[in-house]
């Protein structure tokens, strides 16, 4: 479930990135989705979600645009965390309640950490586009190695025979 709470961390980092980077995976069979969430697997969802990811690493260095600790922006990242959490447990089969948890507090350490974290950064550096830069650049490094140890964690429980 750590994995699933740095998936979390992601989605409060960059609302889109994680749910791009599972629906890539499932895509791409390294994170075997079945039941509700094969929704996921379609090509056009990894489109799409990619999509708006691109759409808010763009945004996210307008200055007009809006704080992710306003309520809307906020509420957005808790519920992708928890979505994104719900996805991720339904593919190691573990509860779905326990990924939902674990994805939406993640999300809301990564909304609040991450908008300190930049924020005393962009002081330090003096300006906040290459601190904004970077958070995208570590949300989607985050996202990927994420997946890739839930991934492992599939083939170690394939190899043992527990799933």
């Amino acid at each position: 479930m750590q994995w699933i709470f740095v998936l979390g961390v992601v989605t409060g980092l960059r609302t889109m990135t994680a749910m791009a980077v599972v629906c890539w995976a499932a895509w791409l069979g390294t994170l075997p989705e079945h039941g509700w969430a094969i929704w996921i697997t379609y090509l056009v969802s990894a489109l799409v979600f990619t999509g708006l990811a691109i759409g808010e690493y763009i945004g996210d260095t307008l200055p007009s645009t809006p704080s992710r600790k306003a309520p809307g922006p906020a509420a957005a990242r808790i519920v992708f965390g928890a979505v994104v959490g719900a996805l991720a447990a339904t593919a190691i089969y573990q509860p779905v309640a326990g990924g939902v948890l674990a994805g939406a507090l993640g999300a809301v350490a990564g909304t609040w950490g991450g908008y300190f974290a930049r924020m005393i950064l962009a002081r330090r550096v003096g300006r906040d586009l290459p601190v904004a830069l970077c958070e995208s650049a570590l949300a989607l490094l985050l996202a990927i190695v994420a997946v890739w140890q839930i991934h492992l964690g599939i083939l170690i429980d394939l190899k043992r025979g527990a799933v």
